[in-house]
This record gives C-alpha cells, sequence and structure tokens, in this order.
C-alpha cells in the first residue's frame, strides 16, 4: 500500500510516516502543501491523507481540486476540527472518512486498510489470467503462477490506472523508489508481465510509458 500524507505539523507528520513505513506501507509527505501537485503528477497513490488546517492552502481546497480533476483515490481527511458542519463539507467535497484529532496511529491504520478494500476489488479478471489483489497471487487457467514482488507492483500500479498510460516515471517511482534504474529495466518487467497476460493486454506508448487494456 502506497499513502500520500499531506500534513504541515513536521513532529506528526514524521512520526506518522515512521508508523505507516514501519507497519509496511510506502508514505510520501510533502514538506510544503503546495507540492501535493507535484506528487500527484507522478506518482500512483492507494490512499490520500489530507490535514484540513495548512499553512498555505486549506484542506478542504485540495481535497475540492483532487475530486474536480477526476481522481477518485480514496481520501481520509485528518484534523482537529470536529464540528459536524466540518465534516458535512468534507464529504460533501468528496472525502471517504474523516478522523479527528487526537487519534491513536493504529485506528488510522485501520482506516486506511478499510478504506482500500473498500475501493479496490479482490479479484480481477484479465482474460484468463486473474490477480488476487489483497493475496498479491497470480492466476492463469485456474494454475498460480510464480511472480517477483517487483512485477507484482507493476502489475497491480497499471491495474490500479487500467485504461490510462502509465509514465516511466511514476513507474520507476513506485516500483523501484530512490533506487536508480533506466527504461531497459522497466522494459525487461513488461515483457515478463506480457508472457503471463493475454496477448496485447499492454500497450506501449513510445517515450511516455504503457497501458493495460482489460
Amino acid at each position: 500500500m502506497k499513502v500520500l500524507l499531506i500534513e504541515d505539523d513536521g513532529i506528526l507528520r514524521e512520526s506518522l510516516k515512521d508508523y505507516l513505513e514501519g507497519s509496511k506501507i510506502a508514505c510520501h509527505s510533502p514538506t510544503d502543501e503546495r507540492d501535493y501537485v507535484d506528487f500527484l503528477a507522478t506518482n500512483s497513490y492507494d490512499a490520500i491523507i489530507i490535514d484540513l488546517m495548512l499553512r498555505f492552502i486549506k484542506g478542504e481546497d485540495i481535497l475540492q481540486k483532487i475530486r474536480k480533476e477526476g481522481l477518485t483515490t480514496p481520501i481520509l481527511i485528518l484534523t482537529a476540527k470536529n464540528a459536524i458542519e466540518d465534516k458535512d463539507v468534507c464529504f460533501t467535497l468528496g472525502a471517504d472518512d474523516y478522523l479527528v484529532k487526537p487519534f491513536e496511529p493504529r485506528e488510522l491504520l485501520l482506516r486506511l486498510k478499510a478504506l482500500s478494500k473498500r475501493h479496490g476489488q479482490t479479484l480481477i479478471k484479465i482474460g484468463n489470467v486473474i490477480a488476487d489483489i489483497e493475496g498479491q497471487t497470480l492466476y492463469r487457467d485456474n494454475v498460480e503462477v510464480s511472480i517477483s514482488k517487483r512485477a507484482w507492483s507493476l502489475l497491480y500500479l497499471m491495474i490500479l490506472n487500467r485504461g490510462k498510460v502509465v509514465t516511466t516515471e511514476t513507474i520507476m517511482s513506485y516500483v523501484w523508489g530512490d533506487s536508480p534504474v533506466g527504461d531497459e529495466i522497466i522494459r525487461t518487467y513488461i515483457k515478463i508481465l506480457r508472457k503471463i497476460l493475454p496477448k496485447d493486454t499492454i500497450t506501449t506508448f513510445k517515450g511516455r510509458g504503457y497501458k493495460l487494456t482489460i
């Protein structure tokens, strides 16, 4: 799982980031909330956490902009605002969950996992191939297919963005993180997936990236 945390309190931001990553959840968190646009442009996330009271932009405005641009990623509001009116505004703008500070980190973790399950199908059918998202397992003609962790991460990213071109930059960031890799290694993993998936399922857009059509 990979989340974007938009929180301007440096101490809370770093402690949450450490907690989530200790729970095997990759967490990106800009020190300046205005940079969230760049993070969304180059990464795909399973959930977004937004504080409402930020330094430069209101969290409500970020929420509204994300939804206006058509992004359907689950969004959890994390704030000290506890009035029902504030909750009404956020849910109307498209928030999926609302957690009031102070809170237990464990509760945040449980809510993120619940959001991920609600918004993602457990089984994805790709021709004669079935991807078990929760079990991180592939089956072809009902027979399990062995797949590496990185190949699965690449496939999962493309499933999240099925029907859309996933740029090479997004793939590098999501699958390899800060590890320096080139286009050749991505092409190698694309070839691995093409050997497993039905013919013409993955389309190459030269100089841009790849698209999964299912």
